[in-house]
């Protein structure tokens, strides 16, 4: 069994694989995170899927699964969701996608918004770096256990 990418500590089949197999994710959350788990897995199909109409529009596949050799997906942080759950047609989810491209660690901050389509939560814009409140971070020691979550040291993990 696999643990799922999206940081929720449950296993990859009772998390975000039904939602990548095609079952419909319940609210906007769920379905940001089964996008995440999407990028970490190089499922470029679900990622369209999972785009409005208007935004599936623009959507490169072929770019898309070109970037998932060059990038090492390290973690997500969901910081706020508004709305977006079973009885919602919109909503929003704030989060931080940490990766590694290029020998470069990267942090993604966006505000993502989701309509329903058809029934399914479906992303269909962004604000990136939204303006939120200051957060202090602290820098992790190369002993140190991998703020990612995965029980290794940092050094032989996201820092290495």
């Amino acid at each position: 069994m696999r643990e799922c990418p999206c940081g929720s500590g449950k296993q990859l089949d009772g998390c975000c694989g039904p939602y990548i197999d095609g079952n419909p994710a319940p609210t906007a959350e769920a379905t940001m995170r089964s996008r995440y788990s999407a990028h970490v897995l190089g499922d470029a199909d679900y990622l369209a899927t999972t785009l409005s109409n208007e935004q599936r529009a623009d959507y490169d596949k072929e770019a898309m699964e070109q970037s998932f050799a060059a990038t090492k997906w390290l973690g997500l942080d969901i910081r706020k969701t508004d709305m977006g759950n079973e009885g919602d047609e919109t909503g929003t989810v704030e989060f931080v996608a940490r990766y590694r491209t290029g020998g470069q660690s990267t942090a993604h901050h966006e505000l993502s918004f989701f309509t329903r389509e058809d029934k399914r939560w479906v992303f269909s814009g962004c604000e990136m770096n939204p303006k939120t409140p200051t957060v202090r971070v602290e820098k992790v020691g190369r002993n140190a256990p991998c703020p990612c979550g995965s029980g290794k040291k940092y050094k032989k993990c996201c820092g290495g």
